[in-house]
């Protein structure tokens, strides 16, 4: 409310110094009070979001904001985000209104076919990492993880009946899994499958190349401190308040919510991204089989139990931690030790740790 001004008739005078110096004094003192007050109403507060309903996992948001209001903004424009990337990236649902993998896996074999930004920018990030890992991460053996998907469905709803995929139908599955045949045009923004059978599977690199462009967009949008946890692929967003940073865990494969087994501190934007044996499987006569496929054998991988890859980009860490799986830990070290800003870790299959020189050094920072 606007206050009245007052005027005076009065002759002026000069001003009494005991009464100025007794005003001053009080102001100050009011100032005093009011400023812890301020402060205190200024101060981010911590907060939780949980989602269900994305990427068939758990999407976690941990951060702070000055009011839950900015809260509950930033983070309906992040789930917006994410369920737009959610769609994109399915190949088992048609969305009315876009063109998703879904609709490649149906049209793409006719004719090079125009998609959204987001959807050609995975698929260029997926042929490249294929190209980086000797075709580890292969976004083109959809007819093979097809079977395995259709048999690990089947096994989960009727475990007496549970079996493997044929032998025969994997083998001829593999002959339609060439990357090279993933014909992406650039200029156009268009996508075209050079063999009528390939089918895409992005399942690889999905999770994390949609929590990296959320992120990132959710910094733009001035979330400046909180981390993203899309089913396990950690992304942090600045830093914490007091200047800490994020800490992510590599969860011990053998004891599932557990004490992690080494910890490691995030700088703004980095990523740590664990690929399992021990999340999504199914038992045949007692032998698990889980969803991790090595293109090589056409079956689940063995050499380890889990790897754990750090870097800065959710996407490349999620493609190099799937490769890294399916790969002999020693190659894999090899790989990761020639690859400037990449480090990762391994749960071997007895349980002991393999790490890189620069997971090591940031684990025993961390510890």
């Amino acid at each position: 409310m606007n206050r009245p001004t007052a005027h005076s008739t009065a002759p002026r005078r000069a001003a009494n110094p005991p009464a100025r110096r007794f005003w001053a004094g009080l102001l100050a003192f009011c100032l005093l009070l009011a400023l812890p007050l301020a402060g205190c109403s200024r101060a981010p507060k911590r907060y939780t979001t949980v989602w269900f309903d994305l990427f068939d996992t758990v999407t976690t948001v941990v951060g702070y904001a000055g009011s839950e209001a900015e809260w509950e903004a930033q983070t309906q424009a992040l789930y917006a985000d994410l369920l737009a990337l959610h769609q994109l990236f399915d190949i088992y649902h048609h969305y009315n209104g876009i063109v998703n993998l879904y609709d490649l896996n149906q049209t793409a074999a006719a004719g090079p076919v125009a998609v959204d930004a987001r959807l050609f920018g995975l698929l260029q990030t997926a042929a490249d990492l294929a190209g980086r890992t000797g075709g580890k991460t292969n976004i083109a053996l959809g007819p093979v993880l097809a079977l395995w998907h259709e048999a690990r469905t089947a096994g989960l709803e009727d475990p007496a009946a549970a079996r493997l995929p044929d032998q025969a139908a994997l083998s001829e599955a593999a002959q339609h899994c060439a990357i090279e045949d993933l014909v992406l045009d650039a200029e156009a923004q268009t996508v075209f499958y050079a063999d009528p059978l390939l089918r895409l599977d992005v399942g690889a690199v999905a999770k994390g190349y949609a929590a990296e462009l959320a992120a990132r967009a959710a910094g733009e949008r001035g979330l400046a401190s909180a981390l993203l946890s899309l089913g396990g692929n950690l992304r942090a967003i600045g830093q914490k308040p007091d200047g800490k940073p994020w800490t992510g865990g590599l969860e011990n494969p053998l004891d599932p919510g557990g004490e992690f087994l080494c910890t490691v501190d995030l700088a703004p934007g980095e990523s740590l991204v664990t690929s399992g044996d021990y999340q999504r499987y199914y038992e045949v006569n007692g032998v698990r089989y889980h969803h991790l496929i090595d293109p090589d054998t056409l079956a689940p991988a063995g050499w380890c139990h889990a790897v754990c890859v750090l870097t800065d980009d959710s996407g490349r860490a999620d493609g190099y931690s799937t490769a890294l799986f399916c790969t002999p830990p020693e190659e894999g070290l090899r790989l990761v030790e020639a690859t400037p800003g990449l480090e990762a870790a391994w749960v071997l299959p007895d349980g002991s740790l393999q790490y890189s020189s620069g997971f090591a050094r940031r684990a025993e920072a961390a510890a």
